[in-house]
């Protein structure tokens, strides 16, 4: 990160602070008190030694009222400088806590906006990084380091201030050697802030594999590959080890060589000073003024070494911060649709409600018309797709893997968007309607199922939140589910993990099945919904399938052949283009690549 996002990444933080204004004001006031106190205290100091203990050495009956009166005074303003800080240090955690609610609150809020595609490029771990590690090291920086760079900021303004008023020579001496402070911090700072960008990535890039891991357990041990795992994260982890370690060795060089370089401007003040004092050449310079001087001097070096030694902090969460606003900076997906859907809970009652306000029926009727699709812009993955669905007709799409069968229905859900040609849905271009409202009217199983924690029930009522419990059990009695979810422990009110953990595959794709019959859409696409069960659990995902097919438009996606012989239509996918259409028995009598393939002439790549 260059030094113009690092100023533009601390600028965008401190924007936060708006929405606490009265709460920030009153932090700076309290800080400002606080600083206040240790000037004061210097300034006490010199009136003690100069008004009350020298004299007090040479008189020989003493008077301690007045002394007493002012060490009195000199308590309430340290107590007055306690409370401040205590204050103020509260109010700031209470307002970091809150900019990083408003954080992760805008990042997930982000999050849900965009589109599929950068979930496919981007590492699960190392978007689930940005909410666990950046979002906690900013969060350190705001409750900790934040309050004490105010605090030094505020002390040294001050202090600065006084000593200026008590002797201008003696300060030069300060400000030089606090110049060569902020010199060797910023110097060492710039060579730990490139490594210390670099441990965050590598962080992310770590915890990507750990959850790709995770998630593969199964695959790993099956495979005996154990070894090659531990040694590929062995090599992610030395190279964050070596980030680390470079940017801790630097960070931690800062502040032994500042706190030595603060304890030598002390020394130094105290013998120019000792030394002006006794050649006469400062008459006004007091041994009081000299012992002020070098509590002040103290209180303006020793904030700057504190602060260095919190580079690394601020460096690791300025990272975090711009890992997080870069997400944050991700275009969310974009929708021109204007075209919305007035639905119920009877699909033959929705309709397309268009931009002059006028209603179209939705019956279900889609067209694809020389579509072309690429991701990357050089490959195409789809050419000169043209096709047609009747309202609740059943087309199948088969082919070899990668043919570009679910790039088919993910263009229908405008996951992606096509690059020539055109989607028409009842008529209307999908590109005119709204997203939300289009994928509503289309009804989704994948072959990957995916559950959510809670509840049996809350899993199907996903598909249609205000669904009651009558309609959850009819949607499981359609998709076949009802009879193993009445033998679950707790039926329907039993609770599921996030990865379904003690169902089957069978039992979780029935549960997906209800949970798009429950939503009702006119449309369903099924992709690969049977290709990972046995043949007997298949048999009886069929029959949920055929329920919820009935009456509706629906694409199938499939790689066994047996699951689209009753298909009004079967397009015969290879290399992104149709190569064969038509029924079952058409295709048979064509004896092209569908007869090859069902008669086992030959099989898909």
């Amino acid at each position: 990160m260059d030094n113009t996002n690092y100023g533009q990444t601390i600028k965008r933080l401190l924007t936060y602070f708006k929405y606490y204004k009265f709460r920030t004001a009153l932090v700076l006031l309290l800080v400002l008190v606080s600083s206040a106190v240790s000037v004061a205290s210097a300034a006490f100091l010199r009136l003690l030694i100069d008004d009350f203990i020298v004299p007090l050495l040479g008189d020989q009956h003493p008077v301690f009222d007045a002394l007493l009166q002012t060490l009195i005074i000199l308590a309430v303003i340290y107590a007055a400088g306690v409370v401040s800080t205590f204050v103020s240090k509260r109010l700031m955690i209470t307002i970091s806590q809150q900019i990083m609610k408003k954080i992760r609150d805008r990042l997930f809020g982000h999050m849900q906006k965009l589109p599929i595609k950068y979930f496919d490029r981007k590492a699960h771990g190392d978007i689930m990084s940005h909410y666990t590690n950046d979002v906690d090291t900013l969060n350190m920086m705001l409750t900790d380091g934040l309050p004490q760079l105010l605090s030094t900021a505020v002390t040294v303004v001050v202090v600065l201030g006084t000593m200026l008023y008590l002797d201008v020579p003696l300060t030069i001496v300060v400000v030089l050697g606090a110049l060569a402070m902020l010199w060797i911090t910023k110097t060492v700072g710039t060579k730990a802030t490139q490594h210390f960008f670099r441990q965050q990535e590598s962080i992310g890039v770590v915890d990507g594999y750990i959850e790709e891991m995770i998630h593969g357990q199964k695959v790993v041990q099956v495979f005996s590959r154990e070894e090659e795992a531990i040694e590929q994260f062995a090599r992610l982890n030395d190279e964050l080890f070596e980030n680390s370690a470079t940017a801790n060795k630097y960070s931690n060089i800062l502040m032994p060589v500042n706190a030595n370089l603060a304890t030598l401007i002390y020394v130094l003040v105290a013998i120019v000073g000792g030394a002006m004092a006794i050649s006469g050449w400062n008459t006004g310079l007091t041994l009081g003024s000299i012992a002020a001087f070098l509590s002040l001097s103290r209180n303006f070096t020793m904030p700057i070494a504190e602060i260095s030694s919190q580079v690394s902090m601020f460096v690791v969460a300025l990272a975090g911060a711009q890992r997080i606003f870069n997400m944050m900076d991700e275009h969310a997906e974009e929708d021109e649709g204007l075209v919305t859907l007035e639905k119920n809970q009877h699909r033959a009652g929705w309709s397309w409600k268009l931009e002059d306000g006028s209603t179209v029926v939705l019956k279900g009727k889609v067209e694809f018309k020389d579509v072309c699709f690429t991701y990357d812009g050089k490959k195409q993955v789809l050419q000169d797709i043209t096709l047609y669905a009747m309202p609740g007709q059943k087309l199948a799409f088969v082919g070899a893997t990668g043919a570009g069968k679910t790039t088919v229905a993910n263009l229908l859900n405008r996951f992606y968007d096509i690059t020539e040609g055109e989607i028409i849905y009842d008529g209307i271009n999908i590109q005119r309607i709204q997203k939300a409202d289009l994928r509503r009217s289309l009804g989704i199983v994948l072959q990957d199922t995916h559950l959510f924690s809670g509840t049996v029930a809350d899993n199907i009522r996903y598909g249609r939140l205000e669904a009651s419990d009558e309609e959850v059990i009819q949607a499981a009695k359609l998709s076949y589910a009802a009879s193993f979810i009445e033998r679950l422990p707790d039926g329907y009110d039993t609770h599921l993990d996030g990865n379904g953990n003690g169902l089957s595959q069978g039992q979780s794709q029935l549960l997906a099945i209800a949970r798009a019959a429950i939503a009702n859409p006119p449309v369903m696409i099924l992709d690969e919904a049977t290709s990972s069960i046995d043949t007997r659990t298949e048999a009886l995902v069929q029959m949920g399938m055929d329920n919820l097919m009935d009456g509706r438009t629906v694409f199938v996606i499939a790689h066994r052949l047996s699951t689209v012989r009753n298909s009004d239509a079967i397009m015969v996918m290879e290399k992104g283009r149709i190569k064969e259409r038509g029924d079952h028995h058409q295709l048979l009598a064509t004896k092209g690549i569908y007869y090859q393939l069902y008669t086992g002439a030959f099989e898909w790549d």
